[in-house]
């Protein structure tokens, strides 16, 4: 056998053997950066952990940390929050599992004035016109990616305040209803939070709350019209 022969016979098990050092070494240092890593994560979980997608939308300036309060109470009370509670408010409610005043209530609303919208109703009647019919699919349809849907629905002081309290939800499910029929999302009333408040509970200023659209613009927006009425809002805040 040649001299190069014989080179090549012994170079050739040193080379196999020098590679598989320099994987070995390369594994042992691969899991020591992983074990560094692990001890890290620990030390400091929030800083490693992964970005949440959030949906590009930005809250409004009005979802201030009292707004936010206030609404997190209603939504908790009226059976929006959690799955496999009551599906909406009356007077008692709002007093007894959200304790909110009136003032607090209706400071709710103020907010909303350019994003919401009054709908107007015969006296005594749940009855949309082609105008409220209108008003509700412009309000609904202008989500924006907010989650919830509010639908407050009263009375005026004329008649007896059970009458009334029957009648503002027989109006509040009026809304509900047709936005269910123009809409046909199956999981409508997941999103409309419904208020039904009579005439004993957060009574309205017409000074300010006339100032709203409202479906009916030729009407006269006094006193007992304001409370005649339901107010339909998207709410903009991230709870």
């Amino acid at each position: 056998m040649s001299a190069a022969a014989k080179s090549g016979g012994v170079l050739a098990p040193l080379a196999g053997v020098g590679l598989g050092i320099a994987l070995l070494g390369a594994m042992l240092a691969s899991i020591q950066g992983s074990v560094k890593a692990a001890g890290d994560r620990l030390k400091t979980p929030e800083a490693n952990k992964p970005a949440v997608a959030i949906a590009d939308h930005a809250e409004a300036p009005y979802c201030t940390a009292q707004f936010k309060q206030v609404l997190e109470r209603v939504l908790h009370s009226c059976g929006l929050v959690e799955s496999g509670s009551r599906r909406g408010c009356q007077p008692a409610d709002v007093k007894t599992f959200a304790s909110i005043s009136d003032s607090d209530f209706n400071a709710l609303f103020r907010p909303l004035k350019d994003r919401g919208g009054m709908i107007l109703f015969d006296t005594g009647s749940e009855t949309l016109d082609d105008g409220a019919l209108k008003l509700i699919e412009d309000r609904y349809s202008d989500r924006k990616g907010a989650r919830y849907f509010l639908v407050v629905a009263r009375a005026s002081k004329t008649g007896g305040a059970a009458k009334n309290q029957a009648l503002s939800h027989r109006r509040a499910n009026s809304v509900l209803m047709h936005i269910k029929d123009f809409s046909h999302e199956p999981d409508v009333e997941r999103k409309v939070g419904l208020l039904w408040l009579g005439s004993e509970y957060a009574q309205l200023d017409p000074k300010e709350f006339c100032e709203w659209t409202n479906s009916r613009s030729t009407t006269k927006c006094d006193d007992d019209a304001v409370n005649r009425s339901a107010f339909a809002s998207w709410v903009d805040c991230r709870l």
